[in-house]
């Protein structure tokens, strides 16, 4: 009960955070988000760069990117608000204007942001989807990619740090099957001391992997121009292993 009660006690703060933004779905669904095209002039109050972090959880990537970088924008993006709310709460407490918080399905995200709105998205521990099945779930699948397309200025680079080796392999398949510079790829980022400043920003997710002795993968690509991606031919989902 007491966490029912949390749970709703945040969903309440979250209304009062200037920096979160919490559409309705018929706000989203088939229709452009009243901030598309204009987060830059009416959310941040800058010219500077926009930059996504898809699947934020608990927005503590958004929060440090924003730190490191306040010269750019961060937007952190998910649909669950309890989750969601502290990193909102930090980024009000600290008073930052350059991280902002998008509470709405990704499924809806090029409703949200105008083409060459963003400038780069961060994909952090997202769920792999390894369920038989739900490939097309994967946030780095062909049907994604389409999406982030529509807004993704070009030569924006999409990022994505996992715990999941299967992910990461499966998301370099996808861009080598559709011809998609990576820029840079590593599969035990801490193991082989890839990892720089920015890279070593360390969730509490990711912590505990660490912990468990899981590497850490990273990939970063473009979409070199394309709109449209190809399904690959890839390990059936029954085979999976984390």
């Amino acid at each position: 009960m007491a966490r029912g009660k949390d749970k709703l006690r945040r969903f309440a703060e979250n209304l009062t955070f200037r920096c979160m933004v919490q559409p309705e779905f018929e706000e989203v669904f088939r229709t452009d988000f009243r901030l598309k095209g204009r987060w830059r002039e009416d959310f941040f109050g800058n010219p500077n760069p926009v930059v996504l972090e898809l699947g934020c959880g608990r927005g503590e990537y958004t929060v440090s990117l924003a730190e490191r970088y306040p010269d750019k924008n961060f937007i952190g993006v998910d649909i669950k608000g309890a989750r969601m709310w502290r990193g909102a709460k930090t980024a009000t407490e600290q008073e930052m204007r350059n991280a902002g918080f998008l509470r709405t399905r990704i499924e809806f995200i090029d409703s949200c942001f105008a083409p060459g709105e963003v400038d780069e998205i961060w994909i952090t521990f997202p769920d792999p989807q390894l369920r038989k099945g739900r490939v097309k779930k994967r946030l780095t699948a062909p049907e994604f990619l389409t999406r982030y397309a529509r807004f993704l200025r070009p030569g924006g680079p999409i990022h994505l740090k996992s715990d999941c080796r299967h992910l990461h392999d499966y998301t370099r398949t996808v861009a080598e099957g559709n011809a998609l510079p990576i820029e840079a790829c590593n599969t035990d980022i801490y193991g082989t001391g890839f990892a720089d400043d920015l890279l070593s920003i360390k969730t509490t997710y990711e912590k505990r992997f660490l912990a468990q002795g899981v590497p850490i993968t990273y990939i970063r690509f473009s979409l070199d121009g394309h709109t449209e991606f190809a399904p690959v031919e890839f390990a059936p989902d029954e085979l999976l292993q984390r």
